[in-house]
């Protein structure tokens, strides 16, 4: 069995280690006006009538991937992406980024192609970015990083923050384009370690692509879709980013409901050429956003007017229904009809 920890990420250290230091930061949200809102999305800031939302996020180890085939100029699309679909979730609409590229050696060429995907991020979300810092950082960095950090604007009473979730509330999926920026260290062991396939190879599940490009497939952004979903009349209770810990994610958005699962669309070929070298089913689902990169949740009587906004975007389904629950689970069934709990 091939496990995310083998393949060096460790989810539950790594929410240890979140604990331990927002631990140490929490008293620090009583020095300004700050709407706590914790485990959420994005953090948000009281400004009168209306709140700024903030971000921050990197790409993470894709970065790797886009090294092996020496494609830089998507990988700025996913760090938009991570960051103004987290903005989203607050009921935000994502305003601006800054970004921050720290490279071994510098690197004109590689920093222009960053730069090309940066800038479609931007158009895509409609974002502005106001600036951002470039550091050579030999013995740190190996190769680069990139991260970005965002704001948005929302008035307060628009705010969601999961608190109005209800019992038979519904849950709909958008789709997702693959991996996204999450859990690559885990798709990576597998396909390039244990299938011990080249980024050049055709992707197993799919010959028209190659497992690189699949890999490499950017983050969609979720902007244009959400923004018409909340500018409609349509009363949305909880707005959710599927990232690194897949689709346990739902349970920050409101702990007294039990979220359940049940009507998943056929799995990506990506995520099938991955499994199949090992990964049991519930590894899949707590790493992997699973075809479904983001989730809306809300008042079933509005189920055909927002799923008529939402795929005008992507396509979206009702993947399943929220029942209230203190256990706070995510419930899971797949397409194989197994059944799974976050």
């Amino acid at each position: 069995m091939v496990t995310y920890s083998e393949a060096g990420v460790d989810i539950s250290l790594e929410e240890q280690t979140v604990r331990a230091l927002t631990g140490e930061l929490s008293e620090t949200l009583d020095y300004r006006n700050i709407i706590k809102n914790k485990g959420h999305f994005a953090a948000l800031v009281d400004f009168g009538s209306r709140a700024i939302a903030m971000s921050t996020d990197g790409v993470g180890s894709k970065i790797l991937i886009a090294n092996l085939m020496n494609k830089f100029d998507t990988v700025g699309i996913d760090c938009i992406a991570m960051v103004v679909n987290d903005i989203l979730c607050v009921g935000a609409e994502p305003i601006a980024m800054v970004d921050y590229l720290a490279v071994e050696h510098p690197d004109p060429e590689v920093a222009s192609q960053i730069g090309k995907g940066l800038k479609v991020g931007c158009q895509q979300a409609k974002i502005a970015m106001i600036g951002g810092e470039t550091a050579s950082l030999p013995k740190i960095i190996k190769d680069f990083d990139l991260a970005g950090t965002g704001i948005g604007t929302v008035d307060k009473e628009d705010i969601i923050t999961g608190t109005q979730i209800k019992d038979g509330d519904i849950i709909i999926g958008i789709e997702s384009s693959g991996v996204h920026s999450n859990g690559l260290s885990l798709a990576r062991k597998a396909l390039l370690e244990i299938a011990n396939f080249n980024v050049d190879d055709k992707l197993p599940t799919d010959n028209s692509t190659t497992v690189g490009e699949a890999l490499l497939e950017p983050t969609i952004i979720y902007v244009d879709a959400i923004m018409d979903l909340l500018n409609s009349d349509i009363e949305v209770h909880g707005l959710g980013h599927i990232t690194g810990g897949g689709f346990s994610n739902l349970k920050r958005l409101n702990h007294d409901m039990t979220y359940i699962i049940n009507n998943l669309p056929e799995t990506l070929p990506i995520f099938k050429a991955i499994q199949a070298t090992g990964i049991e089913d519930k590894e899949m689902y707590h790493v992997f956003n699973m075809g479904i990169g983001f989730a809306v949740i809300l008042d079933g009587k509005y189920q055909d007017e927002a799923l008529e906004i939402l795929n005008k975007y992507h396509k979206s389904y009702v993947i399943g229904e929220i029942k209230e629950d203190s256990d706070n689970r995510v419930l899971i069934t797949t397409n194989e009809n197994k059944k799974i709990e976050l």
